[in-house]
């Protein structure tokens, strides 16, 4: 799990050509830290390096995808991010596609559309409004 794949198209624009994408990327994580303690960002070539120490699952999925979900990243590479916790949730990653909505995840992956907001939850650092959700974007999805 320490690599994941992105489009690199797709994603919240942060950085422009005059910036340093790793700041950009790290201050976008540290902004809404799901659990990591120090934190280390660097890009090349529009793979992001993700190290540090992540208290727990969650916190370490969450800081690849908020990584990933970035224009101009094509992988995430976390093979130095420390996890903690070993503790295991059983977690479903699912990339949104044209026509989505957190209801209809939430219904095929969980039985009930009800429970969209487990997946808003799961998600609150790398979804900031569950009604603006985009093509391309890759989110988990507890099982457990």
């Amino acid at each position: 799990m320490g690599l994941f794949d992105f489009a690199s198209n797709l994603g919240k624009k942060l950085f422009g050509s005059d910036d340093d994408p790793a700041e950009e990327i790290q201050k976008h994580i540290e902004s809404d830290n799901p659990g990591i303690d120090g934190l280390t960002v660097s890009v090349e070539n529009g793979v992001a390096m993700v190290s540090g120490s992540a208290q727990n699952q969650a916190a370490y999925e969450k800081a690849i995808l908020m990584a990933g979900n970035v224009q101009g990243i094509t992988e995430v590479k976390a093979d130095s991010l420390q996890l903690l916790d070993s503790a295991s949730v059983k977690v479903e990653y699912y990339t949104i596609e044209s026509g989505d909505s957190l209801w209809a995840i939430a219904q095929k992956y969980l039985g009930n559309g009800n429970d969209y907001t487990k997946i808003f939850e799961a998600n609150k650092e790398v979804i900031k409004d569950p009604d603006l959700i985009y093509p391309g974007q890759k989110i988990r999805i507890p099982l457990n």
